[in-house]
């Protein structure tokens, strides 16, 4: 799907929830495009939401990539694992397969984004700023959303990207 296509087709889905919760669709427009690679996610899955238990059927088992500070994480398969540096911090690549949520429709995949945003504490300070997309999501890459390397910029180019494509569709 082209990005312009993407934005025409859920920018409305993102604008429901933001009517609901006051999360700016923007934002969360740009987290979603950036999440799903600008397409509809296996499953409907729209931003990349881990399913912990991996047992109750709403669930999906995806090859990633995750940044963590550890060689001795656990996922279901590990295919490898790559020292890395982030700045000055050891950091281990995994290339690994791990649960994820899996939706019934991409409408679904936003509410329920939102209902984890407001369930998760860590993202208190994300939800202080939520109408406003670029310091929302600094601050939900800053309480660590993803495992991603470079996540907050990776965030800001998507928001502009957004942001240009919903110039022409206005």
């Amino acid at each position: 799907m082209k990005a312009l296509d993407y934005v025409k087709k859920y920018y409305p889905e993102a604008q429901k929830v933001e009517r609901e919760t006051g999360i700016s669709a923007v934002a969360m427009l740009a987290q979603s495009a950036g999440e799903s690679g600008w397409k509809e996610g296996p499953g409907n899955m729209m931003f990349g939401i881990k399913d912990i238990d991996g047992i109750n059927g709403n669930e999906q088992l995806i090859r990633t990539k995750e940044y963590l500070p550890t060689p001795d994480a656990k996922f279901p398969v590990i295919h490898s694992i790559t020292p890395v540096m982030k700045g000055k911090v050891q950091m281990y690549k995994y290339d690994c397969e791990t649960w994820f949520r899996k939706y019934d429709t991409p409408a679904d995949s936003f509410r329920h984004y939102a209902e984890f945003i407001f369930a998760n504490p860590r993202y208190k300070r994300a939800l202080a700023v939520r109408e406003i997309p670029e310091l929302y999501l600094k601050e939900i890459a800053r309480a660590g959303y993803a495992t991603g390397m470079n996540y907050e910029e990776y965030m800001m180019q998507m928001l502009r990207s957004v942001v240009k494509r919903l110039r022409k569709v206005r």
